[in-house]
């Protein structure tokens, strides 16, 4: 019967379309966290807090994601929560794009401007994200939801390193125009890649278990209200999101201030900035393909532990940021490129890691394991992530707009916040140690899959 499920689930080539969903997603977020972020900040010499502020209010919409994913449990169809999440998010970029523009003419007007852009934002990613991962989790076979997990994020980060390089390249010499239109082309590349690979994926799923006269998933039909009860008393899953969230404070707390810190230290135009951050997300590609390697094709030979990726991950990071801190005064002779790279690589170790053990416990779908609460206990762990990603950007702007005032120095300033942030990381390990391992049905997946 398992063996049957297994050659019933979604295939790889129905994983990887997926995947593509996802790698639009980040395309187009990557240009508002870390372009228009670097451009507020250097170019228009406004305070790193203003963009703080505002991807703090796209992250603020992310308690959503629990409702988003509980309405796609509800209707048992998840593609139009995607498609309409990714057309909404790449609206809500352009407008954001169109926002920068504004703010060289008037401050005050392209912020305002910049409130509903990045409102849009957060509500298109939250509906996208949350039930892309649901789909995954219910539509995947059990042996295959870490492996599939970490392709699909593995694919967001190929896409935000794609990015990253690529328009790097083309905004030099920078206009307000050129980011515009830039942001234009990738909303619409976005929109239309996840069209196409969204086509029939959904419906083939329900085709095949139609045909295998397998029961129907049960349809979530408690409140939402109820429906969140039951997800937070299982001790595994609330443990589990706690842990989420402090981690990924710790992980987001550089992601505004590091283009920023690039131009201010180590003097980089927009372009090499933006291109840098384009490195740190291909250092993170390589992480995540190390784990999803050593998890299949050389699992004959060695067995590494989820919790072994994700506590060393986190342990590593944290080393990572102290060195950045402690190179910082060195600059420019430090080799910020291969530090920030390096930093890559264990973020995106850690984050595969956490998105195989999220996938296995959002699978089991209910309080007994009887499926029908994917989508709810999806948006429980992303809600985590999401809003600790906010509380963590908005976190690190204002340390180092304060870090600023008190050091004479921008290379001490970053320094001791990146110094810091690299503490938290090392806290978040530690954390990670105290987790217990979820249920399996055998050692040997509970192995592979959990904490």
């Amino acid at each position: 019967a398992a063996g049957r499920a297994s050659a019933d689930a979604l295939s790889w080539a129905g994983i990887l379309r997926l995947g593509l969903v996802q790698m639009s997603l980040g395309s187009v977020v990557v240009l508002t966290t870390a372009t228009m972020n670097r451009v507020m900040v250097v170019e228009l010499a406004l305070p790193a807090v203003v963009p703080g502020l505002l991807v703090a209010l796209y992250y603020a919409t992310q308690f959503l994601r629990p409702r988003f994913g509980h309405g796609a449990d509800q209707g048992r169809r998840r593609t139009p929560w995607i498609l309409g999440g990714v057309a909404t998010l790449g609206l809500g970029g352009t407008a954001a794009a169109l926002s920068v523009w504004l703010m060289a003419w008037n401050a005050a007007l392209g912020i305002a401007a910049a409130v509903p852009a990045f409102l849009l934002i957060g509500l298109g990613i939250g509906a996208a994200g949350t039930n892309l991962l649901a789909l995954l989790a219910a539509t995947v076979a059990p042996d295959r939801r870490a492996a599939a997990g970490s392709a699909v994020w593995m694919m967001m980060i190929a896409g935000l390193a794609v990015t990253g390089i690529s328009v790097g390249q083309l905004l030099d010499p920078y206009t307000p125009q050129r980011l515009v239109l830039i942001a234009a082309a990738v909303a619409l590349v976005a929109v239309a890649l996840s069209g196409l690979a969204l086509i029939g994926i959904e419906a083939h799923a329900t085709q095949r278990a139609n045909q295998r006269a397998a029961p129907e998933r049960p349809r979530s039909t408690a409140s939402f209200r109820t429906a969140l009860a039951e997800v937070w008393a299982d001790r595994r899953a609330r443990i589990f999101a706690l842990f989420v969230f402090a981690a990924m404070f710790a992980y987001n707390a550089q992601d505004l201030i590091l283009e920023p810190f690039a131009g201010h230290v180590f003097a980089m135009t927009p372009g090499e900035s933006t291109a840098l951050g384009g490195q740190m997300h291909a250092g993170a590609l390589t992480g995540m393909l190390a784990v999803l390697v050593s998890s299949t094709a050389l699992r004959r030979f060695v067995t590494v532990s989820t919790r072994v990726w994700i506590v060393g991950g986190c342990a590593a990071s944290g080393a990572c940021l102290v060195a950045l801190g402690l190179g910082a005064q060195t600059a420019p002779a430090w080799p910020l490129t291969l530090n920030v790279a390096l930093l890559g690589f264990f973020n995106g170790a850690f984050a595969v890691a956490a998105i195989g053990a999220m996938m296995s416990l959002a699978a089991e779908g209910g309080p007994d394991g009887d499926g029908g609460q994917e989508g709810l206990r999806m948006g429980v762990f992303g809600a985590a992530q999401a809003i600790a990603f906010g509380l963590g950007s908005l976190s690190g702007t204002i340390a180092v707009d304060l870090a600023r005032r008190v050091f004479a120095s921008d290379a001490t300033a970053y320094g001791s916040v990146f110094a810091a942030e690299g503490v938290l990381f090392l806290i978040s390990a530690l954390m990670a140690l105290r987790i217990a391992a979820p249920r399996g049905p055998n050692p040997t997946q509970e192995h592979a899959h959990g904490l």
